[in-house]
């Protein structure tokens, strides 16, 4: 993890939160002890949080096009690459490699959040988050939610919303 995210965790937040906190937005924060074996981290946010799959969203990064661009997914799903293209105009999309994304956003793999990132990146967001009053994405470190309004994340992140995610 990067120097300056320890420094503000060590401060008493993330990246994360601190941007939330500067923008003025209400959010609730959810620590839970992360299980390194466990398979999958998003299902364990929400096993650990009692929080159905369908509202917890798990943050990834594919290069379209040359560009790294932020899918914000429910964790009960996955990405889908050509329709993620399709919402930046682009036309080929892959995920990215693991080291650009943790050296591009500061964050670790497990624990990228789509805010407080070092480097904002175009970001699109599922959909399927405007169905519910709130979401739990990344609070920019493994164990680590937070739950805030789909509407308010798109705002942060300038996120485009379209349907990226598959069953």
């Amino acid at each position: 993890m990067p120097k300056k995210a320890k420094k503000q965790q060590q401060s008493g937040g993330t990246p994360a939160t601190v941007a939330l906190t500067a923008a003025g937005v209400p959010f609730t924060v959810h620590a839970y002890d992360h299980d390194p074996s466990h398979p999958s981290y998003g299902e364990e946010a929400a096993e650990a949080m009692g929080v159905s799959p369908d509202r917890v969203f798990k943050t990834l990064v594919a290069d379209v096009d040359g560009t790294l661009t932020v899918a914000v997914v429910p964790v009960a799903g996955s990405l889908d690459l050509k329709a993620l293209a399709t919402a930046v105009s682009g036309k080929r999309a892959a995920m990215a490699d693991p080291t650009l994304v943790e050296r591009t956003t500061g964050y670790v793999r497990g624990g990228i959040s789509p805010l407080g990132q070092r480097k904002r990146l175009p970001t699109v967001l599922d959909a399927s988050a405007s169905a519910h009053p709130t979401i739990c994405v990344s609070a920019g470190r493994r164990g680590l939610e937070v739950e805030l309004s789909p509407t308010d994340l798109a705002r942060l992140t300038d996120a485009t919303l379209a349907p990226v995610a598959r069953a």
